[in-house]
């Protein structure tokens, strides 16, 4: 029997599955929810329907990775952490160095860390999550499965930008797109749920880190993220679109230098920075407060441009696939993105949006369907590293 633990790090969440290959069974299901917030939780899911649930105020890195491994262990899911025979780990920017999975050496760690550059929020925290799994499973190999893999299709029209083209090149700038492994993933499951390999989709993976797809053919056309993961929808702490004149701005009048600029663009802007209140929807749903309902209204608006200027980009829509944290769980959102895309015929059916199953959402009479797809990043990394190690 392999078995091999998937790590999903992201900037507010650490997700794990443990896989045994031998029939490609989840023999645990874990989460750390709100990682250095107050209130973080951990959900595991193992065995015949056993789960294991806990708080602890502001669990950092460090701490959810003994978490997670110690729980396999105390739960009597694994003998012994020798029994982990390979892990794999998300990573958000390969650039265009990576566009396959790699197994993790010195050299392709310090890569990872490098690229921090264009991932700032998400590649250190994945080396770091990389060298504390190293320290407690030295014998154990690892394995990168990147997000930007994913986008390596994008046509030159949608993924450069309108710099001199000679700069492009030089500096290898492009879009390079961030959730790439479940935007893959859906489109798969969307192509088979409809029936056809060419379907034109727009598929939203909606948390707290959040980007909106377009696919035709099976392959990315366009992406709502850029040269790093800030860029696009309002999320969870990034500020999303801005004018990147608003960095020399900020460094006149706030005499700040240009990576603090940066940094509050992507660690105190988003939902957190226009509500004052927190980066997390469910707490904005509860609030009273009118900045928070506004912080709601700019998610669901950003979202909607994209995905309507996807639809006229492709000329038409077969489905629109909801996924993601938000996209899985909040039908407020759902039901709001899909009313602002009615002039397309785009029609929801509100009980369905209640019920909030997999599957179709939209009514008999919707131009296009509207599925709900959760995401399973997890499976499309084992399968990876399972070819990897055959």
């Amino acid at each position: 029997m392999t078995k091999v633990l998937i790590v999903n790090a992201g900037s507010s969440s650490l997700k794990f599955k443990l896989f045994d290959m031998s029939k490609e069974a989840v023999l645990a299901d874990g989460e750390v929810e709100r990682l250095n917030m107050s209130g973080s939780i951990v959900k595991i899911k193992y065995g015949d329907g056993k789960t294991y649930k806990t708080t602890e105020d502001k669990i950092d890195y460090e701490r959810s990775a003994g978490i997670m491994l110690n729980s396999l262990k105390d739960l009597g899911i694994i003998t012994h952490l020798r029994d982990i025979d390979a892990v794999g780990n998300r990573v958000v920017a390969g650039s265009d160095i990576f566009d396959k999975v790699a197994k993790i050496s010195d050299d392709v760690l310090q890569q990872i860390v490098d690229l921090g550059e264009i991932a700032p929020i998400h590649n250190p925290v994945e080396a770091e999550y990389i060298k504390i799994i190293q320290r407690i499973l030295p014998d154990t190999d690892q394995y990168a499965i990147f997000d930007s893999a994913f986008f390596k299709d994008v046509p030159e029209v949608n993924s450069i930008y309108g710099i001199p083209y000679e700069l492009t090149k030089k500096f290898t700038i492009r879009r390079y797109g961030e959730h790439g492994i479940n935007h893959g993933y859906i489109t798969e499951q969307a192509d088979d749920m409809l029936g056809k390999k060419d379907a034109k989709l727009v598929t939203l993976h909606l948390g707290s880190g959040a980007s909106v797809a377009a696919e035709k053919d099976g392959k990315c056309y366009d992406t709502s993220m850029g040269f790093t993961p800030m860029n696009g929808l309002v999320m969870g702490t990034r500020a999303g679109d801005v004018d990147p004149a608003l960095v020399p701005f900020f460094m006149k009048r706030m005499g700040a230098k240009a990576s603090e600029v940066i940094e509050m663009f992507n660690d105190r802007s988003g939902l957190l920075g226009v509500s004052g209140v927190s980066s997390d929807m469910r707490d904005l749903e509860s609030s009273k407060d009118p900045r928070a309902q506004l912080a709601l209204d700019m998610f669901v608006n950003r979202t909607v441009k994209f995905t309507a200027s996807y639809i006229t980009e492709l000329g038409g829509v077969d489905a629109i696939v909801f996924s993601g944290g938000i996209g899985e769980h909040d039908k407020w959102v759902r039901d709001e993105v899909c009313k602002q895309l009615g002039i397309f015929g785009i029609k929801l059916d509100a009980d369905l949006n209640d019920q909030q199953k997999p599957g179709d959402l939209g009514t008999k009479d919707s131009s296009a369907r509207i599925l709900l797809i959760p995401a399973n990043e997890e499976l499309a990394m084992v399968r990876d590293v399972q070819g990897a190690l055959k």
